[in-house]
């Protein structure tokens, strides 16, 4: 039986960074309210680089004419952290969860964050592990495979992790990737050659996300995720 509340999932698809934002807000006053459940977004966005609240202008390497030709947009953001790239091949996970339903504190949530991708990376034959002191995300061998920034809103999270599965590492060389320019990033493809895609590794994953949090996922589709406001309180943004 699970210890902590049941836990909906939802796989977005490819969806962009400014409609999920939006979204995300709207679920975190839903689940902080009580009018909807703890709930697990799993998703890709096209090519976008993300500026948390502790980047700065000189993160981003790559003037505007080339970002236009890349075709990636910048946006600042509020989750904590620096300067990241979401792209497609990358899994992106945004779980809104009001840490008192789990009984655990920040630094434990992080931690089980970390472990849940680690185990993922295990069933796929790479060995990972977090970072040293100062070094958030996941990394196997020197090198992050996967990104983490969240945002405290009273007692429920949300933003995520970034994990790269297929990513184009290139884009990486448009920013100071977490504020550390000799810190660079790899991918599971990179690491083992394995061509994964990002729905299947989405159900993959999740399976070991209900594991370390001790709850059981269920999967609805994204026109349901805020349904359960009242008559006039607002939409889920289009994705």
């Amino acid at each position: 039986m699970s210890k902590s509340p049941p836990v909906r999932a939802c796989w977005l698809g490819s969806a962009g960074y400014r409609a999920v934002w939006d979204l995300q807000a709207e679920l975190v006053d839903a689940v902080r309210d009580g009018r909807a459940p703890d709930t697990l977004l799993l998703l890709e966005h096209p090519h976008v680089f993300t500026m948390g609240k502790a980047a700065s202008a000189d993160h981003l390497l790559w003037d505007e004419a080339e970002r236009g030709r890349r075709e990636v947009e910048v946006i600042w953001s509020d989750r904590g952290g620096e300067a990241t790239y979401h792209g497609p091949g990358q899994l992106v996970g945004y779980p809104i969860l009001d840490l008192t339903h789990f009984g655990i504190t920040i630094p434990q949530y992080l931690e089980k964050l970390e472990q849940s991708l680690i185990d993922y990376l295990g069933e796929l034959g790479i060995a990972s592990e977090p970072g040293d002191p100062g070094l958030t995300g996941v990394w196997s061998n020197g090198e992050k495979v996967a990104a983490i920034g969240i945002k405290l809103n009273r007692s429920v999270v949300s933003h995520g992790f970034a994990l790269n599965l297929t990513t184009d590492l290139d884009y990486f060389d448009g920013i100071v990737p977490c504020g550390h320019a000799e810190k660079r990033p790899t991918s599971v493809a990179a690491l083992n050659g394995t061509p994964i895609d990002t729905g299947s590794a989405a159900r993959a994953y999740a399976r070991h996300f209900e594991r370390v949090f001790g709850t059981s996922l269920t999967w609805v589709p994204p026109e349901s995720l805020i349904s359960s406001q009242p008559a006039g309180a607002g939409r889920a943004p289009h994705i």
